[in-house]
């Protein structure tokens, strides 16, 4: 970016901006011209001015730069394993010869506390670590700034460095978003670190920059983009996980699967009821090879694939996102039924009317789309349901229209394992696919 020509529609569009480098001598930051030499420490940010009917305008241009980590581990509560208490820190080694006393204030779902609340208890008293554990009810039904506020009180209680003492969220989704929007409202801003304990959160809300909270009886309406530190991500914790919810996880692998991979599909496809009786687990009598393998490589593809999506757009500054895929309905949907669905589950049911739209476009063949159904059934996920209705869906593509710059934009898949963003669909192929999605798969669920 060379120069900036307006800030306002008041400026002279004849006289380009100044440009000016910022450099920090002796402590002490200066603007300098961008022509002129620099003999201090530069700053990635400018300072642009220019001349308005009104007076001077400048516009700052400074890059924000996040770095986290996303680490998969094995035996995380194991006192002799570092990583719960270093594992985000590049000058870890530093850290744990410094002496100094380790303070963690720990913030964990109540369901997670009563099943590794005394084996997280008994790591932090190994490590002689000062903490305070937080148990609270992390559900949707709860997902609020009443939770947030209890936090940050406690927080402010506690007493936390917010540079060198990251606060722990161990917990599913939820509460891993509560935390998230806490720690990044506690002094603007204080690390916090992501312990997924469903599989959900292990390969979906663990590996982004989004956090929030529901509002005004909407989803996620308050939120920001801050991302953890780091997520430390151990299967370990889904041997505990109802198999419900490993289906629920399992959707959102299926999405990315959809969208972007079809190995991923086919994995889920032909491993997946072994992958859901297993819960990811390749340990004991019954460990094979190729359930090892299934389970590694599945969730090695879902977080990479995650990732090539998130990592260039974590501010979501363009709203084409493949990502999105199953998320037009399901928002609307879950907050309708809540708590009838889970969010896996709410996705899931959007993807597979998605999935009729697209047939109707001619996108996917007819044997592609029952393919993408029967793999849906054999996850144990529902595919229809009836408060899903063509008025809620509409009023969901509606509201998408309002905060989405004026077009719906809606990732179909072109093949299995390929996508694309359109914005184009009719009303009428949405209600063809609706009826025939209503026709195919409402049946099987309508009483006798």
């Amino acid at each position: 970016m060379s120069h900036v020509t307006d800030c306002n529609d008041d400026c002279d569009h004849s006289v380009k901006s100044k440009e000016f480098k910022l450099v920090q001598i002796n402590g002490t930051w200066t603007r300098q011209g961008g022509d002129c030499g620099h003999s201090g420490r530069l700053s990635s940010a400018t300072i642009f001015e220019s001349s308005t009917a009104n007076g001077l305008c400048w516009t700052v241009v400074s890059p924000i730069v996040f770095t986290y980590k996303i680490v998969q581990c094995e035996n995380l509560l194991d006192p002799a394993n570092d990583t719960l208490l270093f594992g985000h820190a590049d000058n870890w080694k530093e850290l744990k010869s410094h002496g100094k006393t380790i303070k963690r204030f720990i913030v964990i779902d109540e369901t997670v506390h009563e099943l590794y609340g005394d084996r997280i208890t008994a790591y932090l008293k190994a490590r002689n670590v000062t903490y305070k554990m937080l148990p609270l009810p992390t559900t949707e039904e709860n997902k609020s700034m009443q939770l947030v506020m209890k936090i940050l009180e406690e927080v402010h209680k506690f007493g936390i460095d917010r540079r060198s003492e990251p606060i722990l969220a161990i917990g599913g989704g939820v509460c891993l978003d509560i935390v998230g929007l806490a720690a990044s409202l506690y002094r603007r801003r204080t690390p916090y670190i992501r312990v997924p304990t469903t599989l959900l959160a292990y390969v979906d809300a663990s590996v982004g920059a989004k956090n929030g909270v529901n509002f005004a009886n909407c989803k996620n309406k308050l939120g920001g983009y801050i991302p953890p530190a780091a997520a430390f991500l151990d299967r370990s914790f889904l041997a505990t996980v109802p198999r419900r919810h490993i289906s629920n996880g399992l959707a959102e692998m299926l999405k990315m699967a959809l969208m972007k991979h079809r190995g991923l599909f086919e994995i889920l496809e032909t491993k997946g009821t072994d992958l859901l009786e297993s819960k990811f687990q390749t340990q004991g009598e019954t460990e094979t090879a190729n359930r090892a393998q299934a389970a590694s490589e599945s969730t090695r593809i879902a977080i990479e694939t995650m990732l090539e999506e998130l990592a260039p757009n974590l501010w979501e500054d363009d709203l084409d996102r493949l990502v999105d895929f199953g998320h037009l309905i399901s928002p609307e949907l879950e907050m309708k039924v809540l708590p009838a669905l889970l969010h896996g589950e709410a996705v899931n049911i959007d993807m597979s009317l998605m999935v009729y739209v697209a047939r109707e476009r001619g996108l996917l063949s007819p044997a592609e789309t029952s393919r993408v159904i029967r793999c849906m059934q054999g996850l144990e996920l529902p595919v229809w349901h009836g408060d899903c209705s063509l008025q809620l869906v509409r009023k969901a593509l509606g509201e998408r229209l309002r905060h989405s710059g004026g077009l719906v934009r809606m990732p179909l898949p072109t093949a299995l394992g390929q996508a694309e963003i359109f914005n184009d669909t009719s009303d009428d192929t949405l209600c063809l696919a609706f009826q025939k999605w209503c026709e195919d798969l409402g049946a099987e669920h309508l009483p006798e």
